[in-house]
């Protein structure tokens, strides 16, 4: 597990919402294999990675343990118990938990209906323009690969990403092969589908990769980060009896050290 220790945002009798670090996978993965060729599915295995989400919250609130989807069963083991989203292993921040079915089933909802807001922080290379838009395009599996694609490729599923730029940031940094001007996009970026990778293959394609991200970007990165600079900052949504709530996750340390780097203080 990464040296970042996960965190109790908040917690109540129905939800926990945790601060994950990178580097921290959320759940075991279980692999479905295809027929080369045939797009037929055959049995496949379930991937171990020591020190996941998951491991740390059946130790610390067994009680999620039979929470969630009977598609997410493998075997006699719930793979993703009480987990209604996730987050790339190297992304940061908040991320929900729902620790009864009946409350799994509500969060669940909200995220499928599109009524849960999320709010990601990013630092991608290049002035992006206009400062604010959105980002509107299928996103397929890659044939032969684990990286998804807006190009050609299997299941291809609509994606749609908005984003409002908070700063331009000039710095002789931000200058590689394919990124010809000295400037740095600090930005928010709220997703309105939940597709894989889904905002580090959206701003890649409009030609502003995340820094740090090597999948889709640059294959290193000025500040040493190894994890794209890619932070779940908050969710929000309307609670059923009418009061909003909002759960917000700081940007870690090694984020901020790249924002100092960079001259640039974020307002509080």
């Amino acid at each position: 597990m990464a040296n970042e220790k996960i965190e109790v945002i908040y917690k109540d009798e129905n939800m926990l919402a945790l601060s994950k670090p990178a580097g921290v996978l959320v759940h075991t993965a279980r692999i479905v294999k295809h027929e080369t060729g045939s797009g037929k599915k055959v049995p496949g295995s379930t991937f171990r990675d020591s020190g996941t989400l998951v491991d740390w919250l059946l130790k610390n609130y067994p009680e999620v343990k039979n929470v969630g989807d009977p598609s997410t069963i493998s075997g006699q083991v719930n793979l993703r118990p009480g987990i209604v989203h996730r987050l790339d292993k190297n992304t940061s921040g908040v991320i929900l938990v729902a620790r009864n079915q009946g409350y799994f089933e509500y969060l669940k909802n909200l995220f499928q209906s599109r009524e849960m807001k999320k709010t990601y922080k990013a630092l991608v290379y290049g002035k992006l323009e206009p400062r604010a838009g959105i980002i509107d395009k299928p996103i397929a599996l890659k044939s032969g690969s684990i990286k998804r694609t807006v190009w050609e490729g299997r299941m291809e599923k609509p994606a749609v990403t908005e984003y409002k730029v908070l700063k331009y940031i000039e710095s002789e940094l931000a200058l590689t092969k394919a990124n010809k001007l000295p400037y740095f996009s600090l930005l928010e970026a709220y997703p309105k589908t939940g597709r894989t990778h889904q905002i580090r293959i959206h701003l890649s394609s409009v030609g502003h990769p995340i820094v740090g991200d090597s999948l889709y970007g640059p294959k290193s990165d000025p500040f040493g980060l190894n994890r794209q600079f890619l932070h779940a900052e908050s969710l929000e949504w309307s609670a059923e009896n009418g009061r909003r709530i909002k759960i917000e996750c700081e940007l870690p340390e090694d984020l901020m050290s790249v924002l100092e780097t960079l001259g640039y203080q974020p307002k509080i």
